[in-house]
């Protein structure tokens, strides 16, 4: 039934079996692939932190004990022996 001429030398059905000389193009073949390509954003957050000192004075009294000394003298002078009142300033 049907004719088997793997060597192309003789025509099958009246036709020219030879190879043409070229390259026969092919349709294309379409491939498609997905990639995912991850990309690191960096942001800028600017936190400022605002510190209070409060400067806490706790008066605390301590008592600082003086003392002063007078010294007095009489001298109690009964009279000498001569009894000489001049010399007392009388």
């Amino acid at each position: 039934m049907f004719k088997k001429n793997f060597g192309c030398k003789r025509p099958i059905n009246n036709c020219n079996c030879e190879m043409p000389n070229g390259l026969i193009m092919e349709p294309a073949i379409t491939n498609c692939i997905e990639k995912e390509i991850c990309h690191e954003v960096k942001h800028v957050c600017p936190i400022h932190t605002h510190i209070i000192n409060k400067h806490i004075y706790n008066h605390t009294y301590t008592p600082e004990y003086s003392c002063s000394e007078e010294n007095q003298i009489i001298n109690n002078d009964l009279g000498s022996c001569s009894c000489n009142f001049k010399d007392n300033g009388f």
